[in-house]
């Protein structure tokens, strides 16, 4: 885990601190970090502050912030003060005798009534910014962020651009900067993903959470959001863009060996190109939709497999498909060379090894159908064995 621990977020407000602390594990640069410039949306070299605030809660939870610390700093200099100048000039040495008293009631109410007229001030302070973080009412765009094992699942629920849906992975070339211990010192690293997340500026993003397998959490600082994702449950959180750009986060919970490489990366345009960008991805969604009932030929299927397996299965299974420590192999493997296909079919759909080798039920029909096929042909897997569509269909029954 070494490879996690050089740009680090400090703890920003105890809603904030899980957060922090997963985007320090997240992001790193190696020791050569001079060669890595900022990551606008992103760390800093050597950070030590926040994230600049880009969105309202953010810019809140950053006052609350400096203005609690502000407040934890005058009681640290108020306390710490009045009992070195005790020290100093009552000790013995110079004369002082001890004072022998048992009580006083005057101070005793002082030191009760003080501490707790600064908590409720404080809890004044932050209650509005609390609650204002939890009204998710109104929301223009409302979007279902799932978590996997371990990558996001994306799916637009109301608002322009209802109806897309695409999953979230790690860029594979980072996957692999990664595998090879001498990652690249680029400002990303470890970041950039395959489809980025993208919302209009200046609305009100809902983002509903839950998760698949076990407990990730969606977490972006510049926006001042981080919210578990429950299997079984469903949560939600907000946030309003008051920029465009790119801003990136990272699952903010334990969730596996592969929690490093669970980033996350939200592009906010502008609304013109926002509506340009649903367009173009509600077309590309229409071309992709697959008549599951077609007939494929097997080096149409290996073909569109490959893509799959490359974005999907690699960073586990390895492109060479010999797998790699506790990950079994799919080359020459029993399963993926055994006739009766329902059974890949099923460990795709369903997992196994609890959890290990996680459900794909997120894949399209075909897109299964398609990598299995690739992979009982691959390598040394020539089986000639196609699984069409029309076969997952009935194994989701």
């Amino acid at each position: 885990m070494n490879h996690l621990l050089s740009r680090t977020c400090k703890p920003v407000w105890q809603t904030m601190t899980n957060a922090a602390l997963a985007l320090g594990l997240a992001f790193h640069a190696g020791l050569s970090s001079a060669a890595v410039k900022d990551l606008p949306g992103g760390p800093a070299v050597n950070q030590l502050d926040m994230h600049p605030a880009a969105s309202s809660i953010a810019a809140q939870i950053h006052w609350l912030h400096y203005a609690v610390m502000g407040i934890c700093l005058v009681i640290f200099l108020g306390v710490f003060g009045v009992m070195f100048y005790s020290i100093l000039k009552h000790r013995k040495s110079v004369g002082h005798k001890p004072a022998n008293f048992h009580e006083s009631l005057g101070v005793e109410i002082a030191w009760t009534v003080v501490p707790f007229v600064i908590v409720i001030a404080m809890g004044a302070m932050a209650t509005r910014t609390v609650v204002a973080m939890k009204d998710t009412s109104n929301a223009d765009l409302t979007i279902k962020a799932t978590g996997y094992q371990w990558k996001w699942g994306y799916d637009y629920l109301k608002g322009e651009g209802e109806g897309i849906a695409f999953v979230s992975t790690l860029d594979n070339n980072h996957r692999l900067m990664s595998d090879s211990g001498k990652p690249e010192p680029i400002d990303n690293y470890l970041l950039k993903v395959d489809n980025p997340l993208v919302v209009p500026v200046d609305r009100k993003i809902r983002i509903i959470t839950t998760a698949n397998d076990v407990i990730h959490a969606w977490m972006v600082p510049a926006f001042g959001v981080k919210q578990d994702a429950i299997p079984g449950f469903v949560r939600d959180t907000w946030f309003r863009a008051d920029k465009t750009g790119d801003f990136y986060g990272q699952c903010a919970e334990l969730c596996g060996k592969e929690h490093a490489y669970m980033p996350i990366h939200v592009k906010v345009l502008s609304a013109p190109d926002y509506a340009k960008w649903v367009e173009a991805q509600k077309k590309a969604m229409a071309a992709k939709a697959d008549d599951p009932t077609k007939e494929w030929k097997l080096e149409e299927l290996a073909a569109r497999g490959e893509k799959v397996y490359a974005a999907n299965c690699a960073a586990c299974h390895q492109a060479s498909g010999k797998g790699a420590g506790p990950i079994k192999a799919l080359d020459g493997s029993a399963l993926v060379l055994d006739a009766d296909k329902t059974k890949q079919i099923a460990i795709l759909l369903n997992g196994a090894a609890n959890g290990a080798m996680p459900a794909w039920k997120q894949l399209s029909d075909t897109e299964i159908a398609a990598v299995i096929t690739y992979t009982k042909n691959q390598w040394s897997n020539k089986t000639g064995q196609v699984v069409q569509p029309a076969e997952v269909v009935a194994a989701r029954k």
